[in-house]
């Protein structure tokens, strides 16, 4: 005789107060799950930790043909290898969409990646609506209306992003990687000569005026106010310095500060200045690599301890091993740059990066707080975002959570990240129909301790 399936109960118990909060880099993700006849038990410090949980959670259930689910006996014990597990996207070289980003962090939380940097301008295009000055997206965005991120979609995309456990970093590039921050902002980036003469282009951003910083602290404000992560990232990177080298008024201050030709030098004193700006506003700054292989910035309330993320080259072993042989915390992405693709199963790669296997000691190796997916969109927006980025980027995020001795066979990975994809694919469908009807109730337990 048929019965009724009975329902099965799901209770979650979190140590720790936060819901109302954003998760940090010291949030512990770490949680206990216990499924037996009936029931699973999820035990977490944070919410965050429970939200990890309740990922794994939903990732063991399985269907079978005549449509019923199913989920083993199981013990997990859990944490992550890395605290800082984080995917980029670029918004300026190819405007995405709204429903392209929150469903990417969807994926995200899927995969427990636990940091969105958001580089969201650069030179093609300034989407960002920004309130103090209007005109840096009227005029440099791809379109004012239609391709612009307003103040009310930001806080979606931060939403979103902390419903899921997920940071939301932003980055506001310069002095290099501005041309569109010129267009809507008058005397921010330094006229190029030609001779003697202007030549009508215009390079980075002017290090050498006062309305420069006046600007770049009115807009750092801004970012505390509208993104709430203790973090912002400065950029930094790529600084072409053949405009400043035509430009007289450029060399004068040069000279008059004792830089003598070392324009390094130049760009290291703006980098400097912003930097002690966002110190002041409590916000702690990353740079990308070539702030330190330039020139070693000190004097900053930030000390030479703020994140660096090493995004050069194929050697990025002797990069860590620098880096933090002087003492910074490091971020790796230089193996994880997966806009670029290649015939075949380049996930592959993934499995056999150890971003703790370099020259040094123990204490180095603890100042890398964990690393990156970049998908730069030079090629790439709505049409071909997710399936350049997923499954692949899953591999990544399973070196940066997973221990990491168990995750290097990447024959061993190719069932698992084959199931997974099947997995992310359904969950997609899910949200988009919100028509995935089970017998299972699920009851909230919230345990506070005092």
């Amino acid at each position: 005789m048929w019965s009724e399936p009975q329902p099965f109960v799901v209770s979650v118990s979190v140590k720790t107060r936060g819901c109302d909060g954003y998760p940090d880099e010291d949030s512990d993700e770490s949680y206990n799950l216990s499924v037996s006849e009936g029931q699973a038990v999820l035990r977490s410090v944070t919410v965050w930790g429970a939200l990890r949980g309740l990922e794994s959670f939903s990732q063991l259930v399985y269907q079978d043909d005549y449509g019923s689910y199913f989920i083993n006996k199981t013990e997990i014990v859990d944490f992550p290898r890395f605290a800082f597990r984080g995917l980029l996207l670029d918004t300026s070289r190819h405007y995405l969409p709204l429903h392209a980003i929150l469903k990417t962090l969807d994926a995200m939380a899927y995969s427990k990646f636990n940091v969105f940097h958001w580089h969201i301008v650069d030179d093609p295009s300034f989407p960002y609506q920004s309130r103090t000055f209007p005109d840096l997206s009227n005029k440099g965005a791809f379109h004012p209306f239609t391709h612009v991120y307003t103040q009310s979609d930001v806080m979606r995309v931060i939403e979103h992003a902390r419903m899921r456990g997920i940071r939301v970093i932003p980055e506001f590039d310069s002095p290099g990687h501005t041309q569109s921050w010129g267009k809507g902002q008058p005397n921010l980036l330094t006229p190029c000569y030609k001779g003697d003469v202007p030549s009508g282009s215009f390079g980075p951003v002017d290090p050498t005026v006062d309305t420069t910083y006046k600007f770049m602290e009115s807009l750092l404000k801004e970012v505390k106010f509208v993104f709430p992560d203790s973090y912002v990232h400065l950029g930094g990177d790529e600084v072409s310095f053949a405009c400043w080298q035509s430009n007289p008024n450029v060399r004068t201050f040069m000279e008059k500060m004792g830089f003598g030709k070392d324009f390094t030098k130049l760009e290291s004193f703006y980098m400097e200045s912003i930097m002690n700006m966002t110190a002041a506003l409590n916000r702690t700054s990353i740079v990308w690599q070539d702030v330190f292989d330039y020139h070693e910035v000190k004097g900053h309330p930030g000390g030479p301890f703020l994140p660096r993320p090493i995004w050069k080259g194929e050697t990025y072993q002797a990069e860590l091993s620098r880096m933090t042989k002087a003492g910074h915390r490091v971020l790796l992405s230089a193996p994880w740059y997966i806009n670029h693709i290649s015939y075949g199963q380049d996930w592959r790669n993934s499995y056999a990066v150890q971003p703790q296997n370099f020259s040094g000691t123990e204490e180095q190796k603890k100042l890398v707080i964990g690393g990156e997916v970049a998908m730069w969109g030079e090629y790439v927006d709505a049409t071909n975002l997710n399936p350049r980025l997923w499954p692949r980027a899953c591999a990544a995020a399973e070196r940066l959570w997973s221990d990491e001795e168990k995750t290097l066979n990447a024959d061993l990975a190719f069932p698992r990240l084959e199931k997974f994809r099947c997995e992310l694919l359904r969950y997609w469908k899910y949200v988009c129909n919100h028509s995935l009807s089970t017998s299972a109730s699920f009851q909230w337990h919230s345990a506070h301790s005092k």
